[in-house]
């Protein structure tokens, strides 16, 4: 296994954990930042020179709520963090996705799409930024993505399945890594009253990558009310989120901004 962060600190340490607790894991961290598209070719062209199957590739990099800032690209940082970044790295190592085991793409959103759209005439916030707008925009973007890519690979007959998760309200340094002034202070409060583990939220995620239950083009969330807390179960995407001509329009222009062209063409997903 593969464990990626920006910190070379906080990867070195959460192997070091996981091989007290396993000893035997097979487990190792390399450096990867998902706002800089420059370290994700890195990353990517690391991986493939040294010839790393990738049965399951987990896009779970996020960032939520910050101030306004752009990427060294140019692009909003939630925008390109959580959707542009895992985009881009999904596209450079999907030949070698294609050859794994049971190979699947696991997308990871949040109940918070069911707030978004795509602001496909700002999507820098340049003209209007709002914090939690535009991590509901990244979130949307996520299920267009992963919902778009299970019609490509069903139409190609690639044996890849596209599986969505999300954690709930898990309590994590997410809150308050991004949010800053009051919003930070009372995800503090919400965190200890209403968060669930992160070792719950994070089955989601699992059961998506491993269960052999977990269908491409699913979506897998809590079961509690409200999706905020519980097991995995079967979620609903919120139906603007099944939009195919906004799927593909969201898909060619993240290649344009990326760079990534795809094996996969819309040509090929509606099948012409």
């Amino acid at each position: 296994m593969v464990l990626a962060t920006r910190s070379d600190r906080k990867g070195l340490d959460a192997v070091a954990r996981l091989k007290a607790a396993q000893p035997n894991a097979a487990v190792e961290f390399r450096a990867l930042d998902l706002a800089d598209l420059d370290s994700v070719r890195a990353f990517a062209a690391a991986i493939l020179n040294d010839r790393i199957a990738v049965d399951v590739l987990v896009n779970n990099a996020g960032v939520m709520y910050p101030p306004r800032r752009l990427t060294r690209q140019g692009f909003e940082s939630q925008f390109a963090t959580n959707h542009l970044g895992h985009f881009a790295l999904t596209g450079l190592l999907f030949d070698t996705i294609c050859r794994g085991r049971d190979a699947r793409v696991v997308t990871v959103s949040s109940a918070e799409h069911k707030g978004g759209s795509i602001h496909f005439d700002d999507l820098t916030g340049e003209r209007s930024y709002s914090p939690r707008a535009f991590y509901q925009q990244s979130k949307f973007a996520n299920v267009l993505f992963g919902l778009e890519l299970d019609r490509r690979v069903r139409a190609a007959g690639t044996p890849v399945r596209s599986v969505l998760a999300h954690p709930g309200y898990s309590n994590t340094n997410l809150q308050s890594s991004g949010p800053t002034g009051l919003t930070k202070q009372l995800m503090k409060v919400s965190n200890g009253l209403f968060a669930q583990s992160a070792e719950r939220g994070a089955l989601n995620e699992l059961y998506a990558a491993v269960d052999p239950g977990a269908e491409s083009g699913r979506f897998y969330g809590p079961d509690g009310f409200g999706e905020m807390r519980g097991y995995p179960t079967e979620v609903k995407p919120i139906a603007s989120a099944k939009n195919e001509e906004t799927a593909r329009r969201l898909w060619e222009l993240s290649e344009e901004l990326t760079g990534v062209a795809w094996p996969l063409s819309a040509a090929t997903a509606r099948g012409t």
